[in-house]
């Protein structure tokens, strides 16, 4: 009989030691649920039976009731998303463009984007918001003219993107195009374009420096010809300049014939 109450005694103790066991997990894990901590550059959305309860909390430590409610973490740190857009551009070319966008949240709005959006934001609302205002942008530029104009491009998408996500909570603090990409055709025809541009350059290079080197030319004859008059001139009225020329050119011998006339015309008068 004592044996079969001892042992009733010790399934007893062992069950309380288990009930006190779950007793002390539960003391544990409600305290350890009731505290919790906002780290820097975050905000926490306070939920109460998972309803959002409209109260945010900043960073820091917070105290919650346990089980009952408990904190969504929202970051509202710069963050970058990069995708890839496919648009068609005024004259109907394929543009395929790599871009970058840096935002964060605005800590007055994590209530509401967890509430209609979710942890989800990015996928939700922003990717579709670039993907709008890539092929809106695009199709107001030919194709020429997003190579030329790229700094007008982004401008015209950061606009956009800030008109269509300031209104959901987001904020876009810059916005940068990486990447045009375009057909081949379209590559293959822009290069022509260059190659006949240079060549055209080089021809025109080169008539210029035939017109210039024929003004030279012309500039050169026209200052010989009036040289050749000027001394013609000087010649016709200064007939001793000849003697002076002849004598010049002399070489110091005299002719053993001199005929009837004089080399040395009018010397010594």
């Amino acid at each position: 009989m004592k044996f079969f109450q001892y042992k009733e005694n010790n399934k007893l103790k062992i069950g309380k030691i288990i009930l006190h066991f779950f007793l002390l997990m539960f003391i544990v894990e409600a305290l350890s649920s009731t505290f919790g901590i906002v780290r820097a550059g975050e905000r926490g959305v306070l939920l109460t039976f998972g309803a959002v309860s409209g109260k945010v909390l900043g960073e820091g430590l917070y105290v919650k009731i346990p089980f009952v409610q408990e904190v969504k973490i929202i970051d509202i740190k710069i963050q970058k998303e990069q995708t890839e857009a496919e648009a068609a551009s005024k004259d109907l070319q394929i543009v395929k463009s790599v871009i970058a966008l840096n935002f964060h949240v605005n800590s007055d709005y994590v209530s509401k984007i967890w509430q209609e959006v979710g942890k989800d934001y990015k996928e939700r609302i922003i990717d579709p918001a670039i993907q709008e205002a890539v092929k809106a942008s695009t199709a107001k530029f030919t194709a020429e003219e997003l190579i030329t104009k790229r700094e007008q491009v982004r401008e015209d998408v950061k606009s956009l993107l800030k008109e269509k996500l300031s209104s959901r909570g987001i904020i876009v603090d810059e916005f940068n195009i990486i990447n045009f990409d375009f057909s081949k055709s379209f590559n293959d025809a822009i290069e022509a374009k260059v190659v006949a541009e240079q060549q055209a350059l080089a021809a025109k290079n080169k008539l210029e420096q035939i017109k210039f080197e024929a003004q030279q030319a012309i500039e050169a004859a026209q200052g010989k010809a009036k040289a050749i008059q000027i001394e013609g001139e000087a010649l016709l009225n200064t007939p001793q300049i000849i003697e002076l020329r002849w004598i010049e050119k002399w070489n110091g011998q005299v002719p053993t014939y001199w005929g009837q006339a004089t080399p040395f015309i009018g010397i010594g008068r």
